[in-house]
């Protein structure tokens, strides 16, 4: 254990453990096309009632400092081409894209003890695209996104609560437009990993790497 000298109590978790029991994960029993085996899962997921957002995941990007940055976004579509999500293209994350669009999504389903790990390619959706969504988000989302400078340092929030009260006074009766900073990126998959929680720490990892337009699987060491 490493030595703390800092005035802050450590907090040892060490005795935090617990065996994985809820599935198995055999390279004989999964479709060739990752995709597939995702929604089976997410859909398994879902089905139990236990997670709070199946479609939560960690988008990990890396900053133009050289950093690394990770933070949760929902989900909202997947397809062959990819896994789509939206936010501010002026954000930290949208920054960090447009510096480098290599990014990793990360699922967690604690309920069923695995994990989803997806490396890829993300670019932006057609604005008709974002405008269709954006569309179909409640009133009070949309304004939301009027409002909100994403990853900007703001006085008091306040700021926010004025903001929002102004646009809406200003769309009042209105449709909103969707702003143009705002909309989706795909994220084209590469790899995608698909994690079971086993016993004894000895986990079932198989990943598929794409090769051309075809999909190879491989099983990887705990």
């Amino acid at each position: 254990f490493c030595t703390f000298t800092a005035k802050f109590a450590l907090m040892d978790l060490s005795d935090f453990r617990k065996q994985y029991t809820k599935g198995q994960l055999l390279a004989s029993e999964v479709p060739p096309n990752p995709i597939i085996l995702f929604r089976d899962w997410f859909d398994e997921v879902q089905s139990k009632g236990k997670e709070q957002e199946t479609n939560a995941m960690t988008l990990s990007t890396q900053q133009s400092d050289g950093g690394v940055a990770s933070r949760v976004v929902l989900l909202k579509e997947v397809s062959d081409e990819g896994f789509v999500f939206y936010t501010n293209y002026n954000s930290s994350k949208g920054q960090s894209i447009e510096h480098n669009n290599q990014v990793c999504l990360s699922f967690f389903w604690q309920s069923m003890e695995r994990q989803v790990i997806i490396q890829g390619t993300a670019k932006k959706l057609p604005p008709e695209v974002s405008d269709q969504y954006f569309q179909s988000r409640p009133r009070g989302s949309q304004l939301g996104a009027h409002v909100s400078n994403q990853s900007e340092v703001i006085e008091s929030r306040s700021t926010l609560e004025n903001r929002l009260k102004s646009l809406e006074d200003q769309y009042k009766n209105q449709p909103i437009p969707r702003p143009t900073q705002w909309g989706g990126y795909v994220v084209s998959p590469h790899s995608i990993e698909f994690w079971q929680g086993r016993t004894n720490r000895l986990h079932d990892r198989l990943v598929y790497k794409q090769k051309s337009s075809t999909w190879v699987i491989k099983r990887l060491s705990p």
